[in-house]
This record gives C-alpha cells, sequence and structure tokens, in this order.
C-alpha cells in the first residue's frame, strides 16, 4: 500500500511541475459534473459531489468554474458538449502487467479508440470487460497533509481507525488513510470533525497481488502510465506493478 500512496504523491508533483494545471481542473470539473447530475447539485445531500468539490479547490479550481459545472450537471446549463459519463477500460501493459483505466468522457468512440491507441503504441494491448478486475479491490483513500498537523503520528493513527480507517500510512508529506468502498464519506466526515484538513478523497483500486518487474519494464510501464494520465478522459489509473523503493525511483527520475 505504501508504495501506490508514494506513486499518488508522484503522479500529484508531476501534475504541478509539467504545468498541466488545466487538464487538472479539467478532470476536477468533469467528476463534480458527473457527481451532480447522479445525485443532484446539492453537495450536503451528495456526498460524491461534496467530495469532488473538496478535492477541487484542494487543487485552487476556481470557485466559478466549480459552479458551473455543478449548473452543468443538473441541466442547469447547456454548454452543447453532452453529458459526461463514468467509464472503465482494461488491458496489459508491458511485461503483461494489469492496467485499470477509470475515465469521465461525452464520447466513448473518441475515448475507447485514445485508449487503445496509446496501448498499442507503447506496447500494451486493450483487453475486454472483467479481464482484469478481478485483480483489484476497490478501497478508498484520504490523504491529509502531515505539516498542516502538529500531532503524535501514532495518536492520528489511533483516531483514525476509531474513524473507521482500515489502515493508514504516513508517507512523505502525507497520511494515507485507506477505508472500506461504502464507509469513505463516513470517514472523511469523522475526520474533519475532529478538525483534520483534507487534502483528498477518493475511490482507488488496490491490487491484490503485486507483480514485480525488471527496471526495463518497470519504465515502459511508466511511460505507459503517464501517457494515460495525460489523456483528458482519463480520471484514474491503476495497475498491480509492485511499487517497491526500487521500482518507484524509476519513475521519480523520468521526465
Amino acid at each position: 500500500m505504501a508504495g501506490h500512496s508514494k506513486w499518488s504523491n508522484i503522479k500529484h508533483k508531476k501534475a504541478k511541475e509539467d504545468k498541466k494545471r488545466n487538464k487538472l481542473f479539467n478532470k476536477h470539473l468533469r467528476e463534480i459534473s458527473v457527481a451532480a447530475r447522479e445525485g443532484g447539485g446539492d453537495p450536503e445531500m451528495n456526498p460524491r459531489l461534496d467530495t469532488a468539490i473538496e478535492n477541487a479547490k484542494s487543487d485552487n479550481v476556481p470557485k466559478d468554474n466549480i459552479e458551473r459545472a455543478i449548473k452543468k450537471g443538473t441541466g442547469e446549463l447547456d454548454e452543447g458538449d453532452g453529458a459526461y459519463e463514468d467509464a472503465t477500460y482494461e488491458g496489459y501493459g508491458p511485461g503483461g502487467i494489469a492496467f485499470f483505466i477509470e475515465v469521465t468522457t461525452n464520447n466513448y468512440n473518441r475515448t475507447v479508440g485514445s485508449i487503445r491507441h496509446i496501448f498499442t503504441s507503447l506496447g500494451g494491448n486493450l483487453g475486454t470487460d472483467g479481464s482484469v478486475d478481478y485483480l483489484f479491490e476497490q478501497k478508498g483513500m484520504i490523504r491529509i497533509k502531515k505539516d498542516e498537523h502538529d500531532v503524535d503520528e501514532e495518536e492520528f493513527m489511533l483516531e483514525a481507525i476509531d474513524a473507521g480507517a482500515e489502515d493508514i500510512d504516513a508517507d512523505g508529506e502525507f497520511f494515507n488513510v485507506t477505508t472500506g468502498r461504502e464507509s469513505m464519506y463516513e470517514v472523511r466526515d469523522e475526520l474533519e470533525d475532529l478538525d483534520y484538513e483534507i487534502e483528498s478523497a477518493e475511490l482507488i483500486r488496490i491490487p491484490m497481488t503485486e507483480v514485480k518487474v525488471e527496471p526495463d519494464v518497470a519504465e515502459s510501464n511508466f511511460k505507459l502510465m503517464n501517457k494515460f494520465e495525460d489523456d483528458d478522459d482519463v480520471s484514474n489509473v491503476f495497475t498491480n506493478m509492485k511499487m517497491d523503493e526500487e521500482t518507484l525511483a524509476i519513475a521519480e527520475q523520468m521526465d
């Protein structure tokens, strides 16, 4: 779990260092739009929307953009580009590494064409539905910045477990709190009530078995992961590649 948490930190830093702010904003706004369409525009009555808004705010998405995305999701605003919906794609990268791709799209034909092209151009292949889904377990992940709180690490872990956390990983700048899929919003609210500032909260997919690969295969898979994450339609990329220190060092050295 620690390896995947650190990979999340690397991705977050790269998004800002590479000045991909517009793409980051768009992914937040699409999630807000879908959440509002599926559960209504009131964040107090829609936990997914509430979480999406807070995640967007943590990355400094402007308030006006957030409000427009909510209105688009509820149908109050029609910008003529169609409604966004969630979808998933599955496949394999170099060395047989499993990939599970989550997207938010308003054009399935465009998205599946792009996903297929990225796979084939970088040594992978698009699979059928269910081909790798069984290799992953969906969990909640809540990230809290450590330097925001002058708190004993052991004390925080005990409070998080009392709030319903399944696991806590102190990784670099963050506490990464893992929860059950259905309990993420409740745990997030409990931690907020304890005055912890939530950096982000999202549903993730954790591989049930990880695969260790050689450095050249790891680099090829990181290139594939980065290419997917550059695609505007892609929300999240999950793999079962083992994220140990040796492998993560390769990711940190890549441009």
